[in-house]
Parts: structure tokens; C-alpha cells; sequence
């Protein structure tokens, strides 16, 4: 079962004319589109074959639709896949009970299939770390199953862009989509020969390149026997930074959200859309018996100053950085020290998949290198002008993320300095080699991951209610453990949002509190997360940080990370996902999934994990499925909360009936005792 990888010298002259290979990516705008080549007819469209993407799919193929995905990579499972991320990201009590929706267990189920165990790497992270290339093959297979024990219909596009939306005369429908698929143009190299960032805003344009052929494909409603529905289709938002959000212009958000007594962590008094957190592209590396040649990049010194174990001095230990993510590991080693743990010893063959905070996490945060670029910024570029959109990246940004994480890779066989504990840590490590090739683990001839694995969106704002005046929205105070009782919150908060902050959390007290009869001091700290009557799935993970750079570029010496990013960092409750942080503004036959939800950002630093996503994924499915067959839009099934909705209901039960749960065990205003669910 020991997989063989192509050694890397076919590499090597590609690792170090990195430079000059990516500035050859042809600049320029989209040429006026040509008459589509093929036309597709749909039932549902899901853009993205992520977690959210699969999920979605497999649900509407078990319910016998026909289903069209496209997605920017060759490859199906996002961040398990195609980012390179395959560590499961869970929360132990949920692990230890298999709470986690239908398809989302059987993916777990494959994998222990597989290789005879959950966990054949031997990680540390997490209880199961495997290859990706595996991952996708094995999400593959599941929808193709699913296809065939529900009798639907899967229109799979890979390397695809949607590049226009076709909006009704009164802009609430989503009529149809223009695509653009492309291959690499005959005598140029095959596809994932480069990074991303080289063919990333060509893949964009509808003319042909030296690089790329392209095919226009126009997806439409796929007609119905049925008597008149509302919506013809649905379209599931399930891109990685909410493309379908930016480019049908809907509200949303981006960055830092201002403090408020709903998000009483952020360190800004005013939106900072440029703040989000760190991209990371990942790599294999494999252990060698015999040192290796360890090509030094040409960029290597510009990013040097960024490299390091961390802070805590504990953890600068090679080993223990390569046990971290290590993915493949069939022939067990001697237990060793590493760092604070004992590992099984790493040996020659075994494969470690890279994603480190001082390593190759990039983590931009001004103006001037933000990855996603804001709706101003868009507007300004002309993306938002009828069929000019470029995808909403910045791509300096990923070619700056692509050089990052070869010089990491660099840095960890050959470095000797470190930005955290100074040099004379750092030892140089060359019994290593990059695993690049088709075959590889991250299936391309650079080594990099297709796509970079990409921790936060564009997250919508839900639609306005009696509740919700300012539009839906998941926040900090809604899953957080936190102490707000802690004197920085006293100190920090002016006396009227801390007011308010306690009066949220009085729940039944809010109006004793507001009249004064109730002092804040009074009021009980919370013990569970909100609980929703329209929740459609479900979420558990610590809110997690990996927070901007403070300066540009954040690469730059002695540079730190933004202040105050981190103070939300912590446990959080055994949360819900509901409907209305997945229905969108202005257009009604639009769902969004996975990370472009209605939450904050500091809420969203928790929904953003694997299980989340599947759950996201296969609500959203199960929407579209409902809103189809029952002829109802889903903003109809909220409208009139917090009064009872009947269809609601139903939605809950057949999600509920189909094992994806919409709630964890127990949920209820009168269990207060959470405890034994903390994620750490």
C-alpha cells in the first residue's frame, strides 16, 4: 500500500525560475464573450466542489436530481482535497459520539476503509490525517454511488469558472450562468504544471491563450413536468471566498467586524475589510534516508525574516512540527520526545503534509495585499461591470503565497534562523525531499496545493427582520465561552454596549435588565450556545485565529501580527447553522454554504472547519431539494419566525430523517450544563 512518488529533479529548474514563470501570466481584461459552446440544464447548480459542494450533491443526488457542480481545480473535496488540508479538524466529544451528518460519516468511514485504520500518518492534530489525492478519489466514488442508489444525475466541470449571473427583469432570480472551462492549449504545459497564480485571471477570460483553450458553457433551469414553481432552480454558493456573493452583489462582509456588544472581542472600532485570516498553501515532504538536494529559491531572502517554529520554545523541534500533519507513516518508528509530545519516531518514507502558522500560513492585511478584494475594490478594478468579472482575487497575493510556501519548505530542510526564538535554533534538516508530480499527494507538478486552503470569506448579511433590523447574523456572543466578566471587557467596552452585551445574555431578564431592576452583575453567564428555530445543521470547533499581519508586506522583518485579533481565540459551544444565515439578500433562488454564511467574523472563525462545511453543504442541498418540491422559496420558510412555520418543520424533519442533525443531544432552554462539550 506504500505509495511511490516521482522524485523532484523534473522540478527542480521549475522551483527555481519560480519568478519568472509566474510573471508570465498574461495580463489584460475579459474579452466580450463569444456565443456559449455548450448549454446545460440543471436543477440545482452548486459553484464549488468543496466540502459544501460534495455534501450538497450527494443530497440532491440521493433525492434523484440532476445536479451540476463546477469548480475552479480537477478535484472534489476542497479543503481534505485540492488545499492540501487533510486533517480533520473536530471537536472530541462530537468525534467520540460520530455526531456528524450522514455523508460527512461515511466519508470517515471510506477513508478507515482505505487504509485499515482512521489515521494512517500517525498525526498528532487530529485522529485522522491521510493523503489528498485519496480524499478526492474517495469523495468521487461516493457521489457516483449516490447517483446511482437515488437515480440522479451528476454534470461534473472541473476546471471551471462561472464568470456571469443571468438575473430576471426584477433582479430576484438567478436565471442562468455563464461558465468558463479551461485546458491547457495544445504544446503548453499540462495543467497544475504551474501554481495557481499563473493561470488564475486567464481562466477567467473567454479568449483562448498560449496557455489555456477555453469552452463556454451556459447552465439554465432544466425544465419541469410540474406545475409552476416559484423558482425553476436553485443555485448553491459553495466557492471558497463566496464568489456567487461578490459577483451577484449581494450585501455582505469582509474582515474585522466593529466592536459591539455582539462581538465584543474585535479589536476595531470600524470595519477593517482588508484583515482577514491566513491562506495557506500546503506541500508534502517525504523522509529520506540519505540527505537530499535542497535547491535554495531565488526569492528565499525575501521571506526568510517570516520563518519560525513559534513563540513557545517548546515546540522548535523539527519532528514535532513533521509528526504535526504527518499524513502517511506505514512502518511505525520508536517512540521519541518531540518537543512537549511522544511520537512514534519518523522514518524514511513517511510523509508529513505542511501547515504552519510561522511557516507557510501567508497573512496579509492592508489595502494594498489583501487577498479578497472588497466591493470597492472590485468596483474600482470594473470586476462588477457586466462580464469583467476575474474571480475577486488579488493575485499577487497567491503568487506572494506560492513563494511563501516553497521557501518555507526551504527554510525547514536547510534554514538556520528563526523570527521567533532568534537564531541558533534552527537546524538544518536535508533528509527530505518535496513531493511534486501528477502522482504526488497534492497531484501537481509544483508540490503545492491546487488551491490555496483559505480560512475565511465573504460572509453574507441576512435579511432584515423585527429581530434582526441591520440583517441576519451569527455572532461572537452566540457561541462563545468566553468571560465577559473578565476586567477587559469592563474596561474596554463603553458602559452602553457593556450594558448591552449583558442584557443579550439575560435571555427571560433582558427587560428587567433594561428597566434596572436586574443589575448586570446579576445576570448569569452564559452556559450554551443561541438556540435557533430555524437551525438546519450543526457546528463545533474552537474559535480560532490566525490573524493578519500588522504591516505590508507581512513578510517584512520584525513585523507582528495584528493586535487584538487573537483576544476572541478560545472554546466555544456546541453550535447551530440556521436557514436564515444561508438565505441572501435580494435574490431568492440563491443558498449559500460553507464559509460565505451570515456570521461574523469572529463566529465564522468556528464555522469553518470540515464537519461544518458538510453540514452547511448538505443543508443547503436539502433547501433546494424542499423549496423544488413543495414549490415554496426559501426565504418563505422563515419569513414569519420567531411564530411557528410549519414548512420549517418539515425542512427540519426530512433533514433530521436523513441523519443530518439540525441540533446536538439535548438541546433545549432548559439545559444549561455544556460542559462536557468543550472543543479543547
Amino acid at each position: 500500500m506504500n505509495p511511490v512518488f516521482p522524485r523532484p529533479l523534473c522540478g527542480l529548474t521549475a522551483l527555481i525560475a519560480l519568478p519568472a514563470m509566474l510573471a508570465a501570466s498574461l495580463p489584460g481584461s475579459a474579452a466580450p464573450p463569444r456565443q456559449p459552446d455548450q448549454t446545460v440544464e440543471c436543477e440545482i447548480l452548486i459553484v464549488g466542489g468543496g466540502l459544501a459542494g460534495v455534501a450538497a450533491a450527494q443530497e440532491a443526488l440521493l433525492a434523484g436530481k440532476t445536479v451540476c457542480m463546477t469548480e475552479l481545480t480537477d478535484w472534489v473535496g476542497g479543503q481534505v482535497a485540492s488545499q492540501g488540508t487533510s486533517a480533520l479538524d473536530e471537536a472530541k466529544r462530537q468525534r467520540a459520539l460520530n455526531f456528524f451528518p450522514k455523508g460527512y460519516n461515511e466519508f470517515r468511514d471510506r477513508i478507515e476503509r482505505k487504509y485499515g485504520k482512521l489515521n494512517p500518518g500517525d498525526c498528532w492534530v487530529s485522529v485522522s490525517c491521510f493523503l489528498p489525492k485519496d480524499a478526492h478519489a474517495l469523495l468521487w466514488e461516493q457521489l457516483q454511488q449516490s447517483a446511482q442508489q437515488g437515480r440522479g444525475t451528476l454534470k461534473w466541470f472541473p476546471s471551471t469558472v462561472v464568470k456571469e449571473l443571468e438575473m430576471g427583469k426584477e433582479g430576484r432570480q438567478i436565471q442562468g450562468t455563464i461558465a468558463i472551462q479551461h485546458a491547457a492549449a495544445p504544446g503548453s504545459d499540462r495543467l497544475h504544471t504551474l501554481p495557481l497564480s499563473t493561470i488564475f485571471e486567464d481562466s477567467y477570460r473567454y479568449a483562448n491563450s498560449p496557455r489555456l483553450t477555453k469552452k463556454i458553457i451556459r447552465f439554465v433551469p432544466k425544465p419541469s413536468q410540474q406545475q409552476k414553481r416559484p423558482a425553476d432552480w436553485y443555485v448553491i454558493e459553495a466557492t471558497e471566498t463566496g464568489e456567487i456573493v461578490a459577483l451577484a452583489d449581494v450585501p455582505y462582509r469582509l474582515g474585522l467586524d466593529a466592536r459591539s456588544h455582539l462581538n465584543p472581542s474585535s479589536p476595531v472600532e470600524k470595519n477593517d475589510p482588508y484583515c482577514t485570516q491566513g491562506i495557506t498553501y500546503t506541500f508534502a515532504m517525504e523522509r529520506t534516508a540519505d540527505p537530499q538536494p535542497q535547491p535554495k529559491p531565488p526569492f528565499y531572502s525575501r521571506y526568510e525574516p517570516y520563518y519560525g517554529y513559534d513563540a513557545d520554545p517548546r515546540k522548535a523541534n523539527f519532528d514535532f512540527v513533521f509528526t504535526y500533519r504527518r499524513i502517511w507513516g506505514p512502518i511505525q518508528g520508536p517512540r521519541i520526545q518531540a518537543g512537549p509530545l511522544r511520537v512514534n519516531a519518523p522514518q524514511p518514507g513517511h510523509i508529513s503534509m505542511q501547515n504552519w502558522v510561522w511557516g507557510n500560513d501567508y497573512r496579509p492585511g492592508t489595502e494594498k495585499d489583501n487577498l479578497i478584494y472588497t466591493r470597492d475594490q472590485l468596483k474600482k478594478l470594473g470586476q462588477l461591470n457586466p462580464g469583467s468579472w476575474m474571480g475577486g482575487l488579488r493575485t499577487n497575493t497567491l503568487r506572494s503565497g506560492e513563494e511563501l510556501a516553497l521557501g518555507y519548505y526551504y527554510w525547514l530542510v536547510a534554514g538556520t534562523t528563526d523570527s521567533q526564538l532568534g537564531n541558533g535554533v534552527k537546524q538544518p534538516n536535508p533528509n527530505h525531499r518535496l513531493l511534486t508530480g501528477a502522482d504526488s499527494p497534492m497531484g501537481t507538478q509544483h508540490g503545492l496545493s491546487k488551491y490555496p486552503y483559505i480560512r475565511e470569506s465573504r460572509r453574507i448579511i441576512g435579511r432584515p427582520s423585527p429581530s434582526y433590523p441591520n440583517g441576519f447574523s451569527i455572532h461572537e456572543l452566540d457561541i462563545s465561552r468566553r468571560d465577559y466578566r473578565d476586567n477587559y471587557y469592563r474596561q474596554t467596552l463603553p458602559d452602553k454596549m457593556y450594558r448591552s452585551l449583558w442584557t443579550a445574555l439575560a435571555g427571560l431578564e433582558a427587560v428587567s435588565v433594561i428597566e434596572g431592576k436586574t443589575p448586570t452583575s446579576e445576570v448569569a453567564q452564559r452556559t450554551r450556545s443561541t438556540i435557533y428555530p430555524d437551525a438546519v445543521g450543526i457546528s463545533q470547533y474552537a474559535i480560532d485565529f490566525h490573524p493578519c499581519m500588522a504591516n505590508s508586506p507581512p513578510e517584512a522583518k520584525g513585523n507582528q501580527e495584528r493586535p487584538g485579533v487573537r483576544r476572541a481565540h478560545g472554546a466555544s459551544y456546541p453550535a447551530q447553522i440556521p436557514l436564515r444565515a444561508m438565505i441572501p439578500q435580494r435574490i431568492d433562488n440563491l443558498l449559500v454554504s460553507g464559509k460565505s454564511i451570515a456570521a461574523s467574523n469572529i463566529a465564522a472563525a468556528a464555522y469553518r472547519v470540515h464537519s461544518f462545511e458538510w453540514s452547511s453543504g448538505a443543508a443547503a442541498g436539502n433547501t433546494a431539494i424542499f423549496a423544488l418540491e413543495e414549490g415554496i422559496l426559501p426565504f418563505q420558510l422563515v419569513d414569519q419566525l420567531p411564530r411557528r412555520e410549519p414548512a420549517l418543520e418539515k425542512l427540519r424533519q426530512r433533514l433530521e430523517s436523513k441523519q443530518n442533525p439540525t441540533s446536538f443531544p439535548n438541546t433545549s432552554i432548559f439545559n444549561l450544563d455544556w460542559e462536557d462539550w468543550n472543543v479543547w
